[in-house]
């Protein structure tokens, strides 16, 4: 069996699982996401995946969707890809959230497995199918079975791979055996949804990372794949295990990393505002912890 060789980086490498602020009141801030984008990509990210599960995508509207696209473009032009999160449980639903995100501004469409109905493979591939179908946009599938109760079985995904706008995943299935048979025996990108797992991803083969934690520390995260791709992959794993413990406060600590993440944002005066209910703020004591672990970070060697 021939290898297939590393996929081109559709998205880039460096992505930003980014949150989407909002005002005090509870509204969409779009010059506080103008200017949270803006800082992402001048501090090494060079993709933004807006409207995921940190972006809060189950309690922002249709429109507020495609606003944000709209104000994330005009804010970092060409300088990054913006990949619009539009999976819902309704297939009808996700293509029309797909068209509504092509007509914005975006390059790519972030897609989740269906989640609540648990339908079986063939639904499942016959969903992604006829999201692909839709529009003109490449697509990026989130396989997050942890949220959605279904897994996009590895069989699936090789089958997938076969039209010609599914070019990557975002890859939360925790299974490096179900990723590396993918990897194997397609050209499917795959990203890395794992922040503790960016390096030994990136080390199988896999293209880069789309990453919560890299709403506060994106320049740290892109040390990681740079040093791997000189040949330093001794510093890029210290540089990986520098960033554990923050990675470990915002996303295994029992709080969603929107949560964990915001709530440092607005500790650092980025551009973050409250989270929606049902989600509710980290508690002062969580707040603490984080600062601790950031300061730690950017100020070690």
């Amino acid at each position: 069996m021939t290898t297939p060789a590393l996929p081109t980086p559709p998205f880039g490498r460096a992505l930003c699982a980014m949150v989407t602020p909002f005002t005090e009141e509870g509204a969409l801030d779009l010059d506080g996401a103008q200017r949270l984008a803006g800082r992402l990509v001048d501090e090494g990210c060079d993709g933004l995946v807006l409207s995921g599960t940190t972006g809060e995508s189950p309690t922002t509207t249709d429109a507020e969707k495609a606003a944000l696209v709209r104000a994330v473009r005009e804010a970092v032009g060409t300088r990054a890809s913006l990949v619009a999160g539009v999976g819902t449980a309704d297939t009808r639903h996700t293509v029309e959230l797909s068209l509504a995100a092509e007509k914005a501004g975006a390059d790519g469409l972030l897609v989740v497995t269906p989640y609540y109905s648990r339908p079986p493979q063939d639904a499942v591939q016959a969903h992604f199918r006829e999201i692909a179908d839709a529009s003109g946009l490449p697509l990026m599938l989130y396989d997050i079975p942890g949220r959605t109760g279904t897994r996009i079985e590895p069989e699936t995904m090789i089958r997938l791979a076969e039209h010609p706008r599914i070019t990557a995943v975002k890859d939360c299935a925790y299974d490096l055996l179900g990723t590396q048979k993918v990897l194997a025996r397609t050209e499917l990108a795959y990203y890395t949804g794992c922040d503790e797992q960016v390096l030994p991803l990136y080390a199988l083969g896999g293209t880069g990372y789309v990453s919560t934690v890299a709403n506060v520390a994106p320049r740290q995260f892109r040390a990681v794949l740079d040093a791997f791709d000189t040949g330093v992959t001794r510093e890029a794993a210290r540089l990986q295990r520098r960033l554990l413990p923050l990675i470990e406060l915002m996303m295994a600590a029992g709080l969603p990393g929107t949560v964990t993440a915001k709530s440092l944002l607005t500790h650092l005066d980025l551009p973050s505002g409250p989270v929606r209910p049902p989600l509710r703020p980290a508690p002062p004591q969580t707040t603490e912890a984080l600062l601790t672990a950031y300061k730690e970070l950017i100020d070690g060697p």
